[in-house]
């Protein structure tokens, strides 16, 4: 295995990364930062959620960035202001014990004029959602003319999202004059697309092997009757005693009416969803970090970039559509070698979900009688 530094990156910002307990690189990290600390290149990198890619393409533009000129000289765009905090916070702590790097975070959702106000100090690095992005190239609150380097983080989710015109606006703008480092879990055929348009027809591509599922997490699921889920559900938290856990549903209305009755029944649980304010969406998580809930209910959407530690269990209300989201959901728990659970609430009409996750992940989901 090899080290950070005989990757590339300087002894300043190792020292970060041993007080966060980073010590070895990943495989994504492994293979990508030697070709991003080069800087002259256009990249793409397939990899699913949770392997690193933060540290991938955070770490080599924090080397090549002038901390010197003040102007933006890398953008990075990502699907949700959760993942867009979680990406200017990573860098910040990256950057501890080296040359300040400033970081700036926009996003839909919050005040427009606060965040042009944070815009006017020396910004390096600009980390945006693509819709409230082109609102501030619009209101020319923001300068892309230094922008040397755009990385694109879960490119699918983006296109998924509807970000498509906002992406196309924003990368003709930078075109001519920018490296593009393009990371996604899975190549759509608009994902394929956007390579062909916007990247090099030489970008060098690093693709992980689509693992099998975590082997750290065990799968089950439980057969029941819509109208008996909070039961079972109930039934599941009480013998989880004092561990914490997610809890997804597939809409914005299930999830606030699920966190309500177990607020009912004087669980400590919260619910994080789409339309809340920036503010409440903070606050909720804040809540959840510092353990005062003791379980967040979530719809897909809102958990994009939520990593919370220790994580012992995440529960499937209702099932997601996509395999992705299941994949994702369950990358909650059994995260940094711990073991986790992921359960499944399911009807009978539903089983065949059941069947498509072990076929398609290769896992085997054990049945639990409720």
């Amino acid at each position: 295995m090899s080290t950070f530094s005989a990757l590339g990156i300087s002894k300043s910002l190792i020292k970060g990364l041993d007080e966060m307990g980073i010590k070895n690189p990943s495989e994504i990290q492994e293979r990508t930062i030697p070709i991003l600390v080069q800087g002259q290149t256009d990249f793409v990198g397939q990899a699913q959620t949770g392997t690193g890619k933060t540290a991938a393409f955070g770490l080599p533009l924090l080397e090549i960035v002038d901390p010197n000129e003040k102007h933006i000289q890398a953008l990075v765009l990502a699907p949700t202001r959760e993942l867009c905090q979680q990406i200017a916070k990573q860098l910040f702590k990256f950057t501890k014990y080296s040359d300040k790097v400033f970081t700036e975070a926009v996003f839909g959702g919050a005040k427009i004029e606060e965040q042009i106000s944070r815009l006017q100090r020396p910004t390096q690095i600009l980390v945006a959602t693509p819709g409230r992005l082109v609102d501030l190239i619009q209101r020319k609150a923001v300068s892309l003319d230094h922008v040397q380097t755009v990385v694109l983080d879960e490119a699918d989710e983006m296109l998924s999202m509807g970000f498509k015109q906002d992406l196309n606006k924003i990368l003709d703008e930078t075109a001519a004059k920018s490296n593009k480092w393009l990371f996604s879990a899975t190549m759509p055929e608009g994902v394929k697309k956007m390579i062909r348009t916007y990247l090099s027809q030489n970008a060098q591509r690093v693709e992980l092997k689509k693992k099998g599922a975590n082997e750290n997490i065990e799968y089950q699921y439980v057969v029941c009757d819509p109208n008996d889920k909070v039961k079972v559900l109930l039934s599941f938290l009480r013998s989880q005693k004092e561990n914490r856990g997610l809890i997804f549903c597939n809409t914005k209305a299930a999830a606030k009416t699920l966190s309500q009755q177990l607020q009912a029944k004087n669980i400590a649980t919260d619910a994080l969803e789409g339309d809340m304010k920036q503010k409440e969406r903070d606050k909720v998580m804040r809540a959840f970090k510092n353990e005062s809930l003791q379980i967040l209910v979530s719809t897909d959407v809102a958990a994009r970039g939520i990593d919370v530690k220790g994580l012992s269990y995440v529960v499937h209300y209702q099932v997601p559509e996509h395999l992705e989201y299941f994949t994702h959901r369950s990358g909650r728990t059994g995260r940094a070698g711990l073991n986790g659970l992921s359960l499944c609430l399911v009807s009978e009409p539903e089983l065949k979900s059941i069947r498509f996750y072990e076929q398609n992940l290769k896992i085997k989901m054990t049945r639990i009688k409720d």
